[in-house]
């Protein structure tokens, strides 16, 4: 199952690495990512690939949460279905 990350905060060192680092720790692979600046703020957009990971996805969407706001930054997790039915024109 393949799901959308996104990141957003104020910048500081780490972000990617810190996000990154957490997926892998859990088996979830990065598809591909966007990630931008803007006047100071941080943003970043992730396609993941849960297929080997074994948490159950609201276990993982707390877990991106909690690190998240250790980090001051606001980390969210959708099923790719659902971001697609709710991004549809």
């Amino acid at each position: 199952m393949k799901a959308i990350v996104t990141v957003v905060g104020k910048d500081q060192v780490g972000i990617i690495a810190g996000v990154c680092n957490t997926l892998a720790d859990r088996q979830i692979n990065v598809l591909d990512i966007s990630q931008t600046i803007m006047e100071g703020y941080f943003t970043m957009m992730m396609v993941v690939d849960l297929a080997a990971c074994k948490a159950p996805f609201d276990e993982l969407r707390a877990m991106l949460k909690g690190y998240g706001e250790s980090r001051g930054l606001s980390i969210r997790i959708q099923r790719e279905d659902i971001f697609d039915a709710m991004h549809k024109l």
